[in-house]
């Protein structure tokens, strides 16, 4: 080979990074001594044959190579379920709790380092436990399908969705500031709550109740302060939401409490419709 030996050519191909399918190698050479041999396997290489050779002792070790790339195979489709076992809820097929606030701290840094806001919000099913109630826990868990695939439908493609817990979803915004914040999860509670939810031969209405929060950029807050902050949003559109309603109340009821931490300015906003 020009410029290049098999042993370089393999030694070049083991030094890849970010390759998944391994690449099984056989070196068919001249060179067949006991130092070219362990020069070769130092290189990464995975069979040694030396020239000339016998075509059904290359068809054999060929056989070996199909059963180790398989095995290899399958060790990646295992532990890519083991991955997505532990980071997804299988039920709304969302992330879990733990990596959509790992998502968070991720986005959080990252907004620092870039300058750019990055929002929450916390989204919680009004009367979920009503829907268990009066249907049943197979209609509750097809609402919470439902719900999760408007939420995903909805979201930017670089936005992240998961399940905080129980009925509560958790959406975390990159790059979008109070304002886009608040005009997102109005089109989020418009796509929810204007069709009903249909599970098998049952169609209900669904609202929820949400908790905003914002982070500027210009530091990086705790996200524990930050989720506090769209999780007092929440409660408060809750409370509101369960008082009798009012004629009046036919807007949207909206509060915003302005924090500090730190140096940062953390913002949240409840409301309900």
């Amino acid at each position: 080979m020009p410029g290049m030996d098999g042993v370089e050519l393999c030694r070049k191909l083991r030094n890849q990074e970010g390759r998944e399918e391994y690449v099984y190698t056989i070196l068919l050479t001249a060179k067949n001594s006991r130092a070219d041999l362990l020069k070769a396997l130092e290189a990464g290489v995975d069979d040694f044959l030396g020239k000339p050779f016998e075509e059904l002792e290359l068809k054999a070790r060929l056989l070996v190579e199909k059963r180790i790339v398989a095995l290899h195979q399958e060790l990646i489709a295992a532990r890519e379920a083991m991955r997505t076992a532990a980071t997804y809820d299988d039920l709304p097929g969302l992330m879990n709790r733990r990596e959509i606030v790992d998502c968070l701290k991720r986005e959080l840094a990252r907004g620092r380092r870039e300058k750019y806001p990055v929002s929450l919000i916390l989204a919680d099913i009004d009367y979920f436990k009503r829907v268990n109630d009066q249907y049943g826990h197979m209609v509750g868990d097809e609402v919470l399908k439902e719900i999760a695939h408007r939420l995903t439908a909805d979201v930017r493609a670089y936005d992240r969705v998961g399940r905080y817990g129980g009925e509560e979803f958790l959406v975390v915004m990159t790059n979008c500031d109070l304002i886009s914040a608040f005009s997102r999860a109005d089109e989020i509670r418009g796509l929810i709550s204007k069709k009903a939810v249909h599970a098998g031969t049952v169609a209900t209405s669904i609202t929820r109740s949400m908790g905003l929060a914002v982070a500027d950029g210009r530091s990086a807050p705790e996200p524990e302060k930050l989720l506090h902050q769209a999780d007092v949003g929440l409660y408060r559109a809750q409370a509101e939401r369960s008082q009798p309603r009012r004629a009046s109340r036919r807007k949207r009821n909206v509060r915003v409490r302005i924090g500090s931490a730190g140096s940062r300015t953390l913002r949240s906003v409840s409301f309900f419709l």
